[in-house]
């Protein structure tokens, strides 16, 4: 059973972090732009340390956990004040909240407190826009349908299920279709799509053709890495369905109703 997602924070708080990701951070800054108004919308300050870099996950995926403590380590320092830290990804959003205070368990009882302060603090961004905010949205788009990809680490490690689909719910002028097989992995996984490449790209064919049969004009999901995997392959394949990450989606969609 996972704990309430509110953890600490009955109120609003008047400013959060934000936790970039590389995958954002390279290949969809504008997903991270949409995620920080979105926040500020709500009255919320957002503070982006600019020293931030990779979660860890790669390394510690790998079994390079020695690695993996040091890019911990730089981190914990970065986000020293005691407010919501908040992703725009369950994968690094699960590392850094499930898995950095294991990293120093062993080694280091000291740094592993902190750690566990610190992922006490995480939040997946739908995960804090819908269970701490309880922001309210606005259509203001035309009539689109839309299915919603979930992703394995959000679902399975922070068990955060309803609250992009709560926020999706919200608009108006969105037809919501489920995805078939909603649950299967895309097949991306980060180095898995590297060491394993036959086997991804038997799960992301299936992937795409589970969003063909939904009959869906468009493809959101939190996690980029997911995304960027089943967009490349819908394209590949000559498929018209296109995809775009959550936070950028509802903030096109909103963007007009709080101009």
């Amino acid at each position: 059973m996972h704990p309430s997602p509110r953890r600490g924070y009955p109120d609003k708080p008047d400013e959060v972090y934000l936790f970039g990701t590389c995958l954002v951070d390279v290949f969809y800054p504008e997903a991270g732009l949409a995620a920080v108004e979105l926040i500020e919308r709500e009255g919320v300050r957002v503070i982006f340390p600019q020293g931030q870099t990779c979660c860890g996950q790669p390394p510690f995926n790998s079994g390079y956990v020695e690695e993996a403590r040091r890019v911990a380590r730089s981190q914990l320092a970065l986000f020293p004040k005691p407010i919501p830290i908040v992703v725009p990804s369950g994968s690094c959003g699960a590392m850094l909240r499930m898995h950095y205070p294991g990293l120093f368990q062993d080694s280091d009882p000291a740094l592993a407190s902190e750690a566990r302060a610190f992922a006490e603090r995480v939040f997946e961004w739908s995960e804090f826009m819908v269970e701490v905010l309880g922001a309210k949205l606005t259509d203001s788009g035309p009539p689109l349908t839309v299915t919603y990809h979930p992703s394995c680490h959000l679902m399975r490690e922070l068990g955060v299920r309803e609250p992009p689909l709560a926020l999706l719910r919200q608009l108006g002028q969105v037809e919501l279709r489920p995805l078939p097989e909603a649950e299967e992995c895309c097949g991306f996984g980060g180095t898995f799509a590297v060491k394993y490449a036959p086997i991804s790209g038997a799960m992301v064919e299936d992937k795409c053709r589970t969003v063909a049969e939904s009959g869906a004009e468009l493809l959101v999901a939190v996690d980029c890495g997911c995304l960027m995997h089943i967009a490349g392959a819908m394209a590949k394949a000559g498929q018209k369905t296109a995809a775009k990450p959550l936070p950028l989606f509802i903030k096109e969609r909103t963007h007009a109703s709080h101009a």
